[in-house]
């Protein structure tokens, strides 16, 4: 067999080296993905965006990982979209469109099934700030500078930052920002509930990501794919539709072998070794 053959269903590293605008880099049972487009401020043109769609439908079909960090190479997470490359691809006359084994990060239609982390750091706006807003835990460096300041360029947050940021920051302090196109830095995110850990520098607010992913990652991951599942159901249909649902969740999970497992570790005074079955 040639052993340099990917297996089926593993998500495959992409070392920032060889140039690609998405990387992956495996750690376990943690993949980090990378934005890799420094030289334009990691902003997103098709390639990127196309590289991130398949690095998500990737990772969620890979039962060896657990969790996903996202990050930005360079001075920054990113500054949204590179416009020019788009007005390019536009003239062409090629639809722009998200194809099988790609997963939309915007996602609008639906989510993930596994956790994904965010790490910002340096500029992360517009588009920037609306990928990190999709993150289900968010981290951020002392030096971040956030921005959704579309309206000054004639547009509008097109890629759900009018409904993620009024619903978690709250109405009039999101219209602050969308509606001014004023920028603002940790604390403020902080203080609006987009942001759980604050790091000094953008190495440590990565590292930080990293040993968050690496708890969940230890967590039984059917109990983590359920506990996802409920509250996106709660959130994205109604409270009603989640409630109707945890019996049903609850009792399927009793019935698993990471159930069993995770009894008999604590019986032994060991940490659990789940297998996700």
């Amino acid at each position: 067999m040639d052993s340099t053959r990917q297996e089926p269903d593993r998500m495959a590293e992409i070392p920032a080296a060889g140039g690609a605008a998405i990387t992956v880099e495996r750690h376990g049972p943690v993949v980090l993905i990378g934005i890799n487009r420094p030289e334009r401020d990691n902003r997103f043109d098709p390639a990127a965006f196309y590289g991130l769609a398949k690095a998500y439908y990737d990772f969620d079909h890979d039962p060896s990982l657990r969790c996903a960090v996202v990050f930005g190479h360079g001075a920054s997470l990113s500054r949204g979209i590179d416009v020019d490359a788009f007005n390019a691809l536009a003239k062409t006359g090629k639809h722009f469109e998200l194809t099988d084994g790609m997963v939309d990060p915007f996602f609008k239609a639906s989510h993930l099934s596994k956790p994904l982390i965010f790490v910002a750091h340096g500029d992360t706006w517009n588009m920037g700030h609306e990928i990190f807003l999709t993150a289900d835990i968010r981290i951020a460096s002392d030096d971040v500078e956030f921005g959704q300041d579309e309206t000054t360029h004639a547009r509008f947050p097109g890629g759900g930052g009018t409904i993620r940021f009024p619903r978690e920051a709250g109405w009039a302090r999101s219209m602050r920002y969308i509606l001014t196109g004023d920028h603002w830095g940790a604390e403020e995110a902080v203080q609006m509930g987009m942001v759980q850990y604050v790091e000094s520098g953008a190495g440590s607010a990565l590292a930080r990501g990293i040993e968050v992913a690496e708890k969940i990652a230890a967590c039984g991951p059917l109990g983590i794919r359920t506990a996802l599942e409920s509250a996106h159901l709660a959130i994205d249909e109604s409270e009603g539709a989640a409630f109707a649902k945890l019996d049903e969740q609850y009792g399927a999970l009793y019935r698993t072998e990471d159930f069993a497992e995770g009894r008999r570790a604590e019986a032994e005074g060991r940490p659990p070794v789940y297998s996700g079955r």
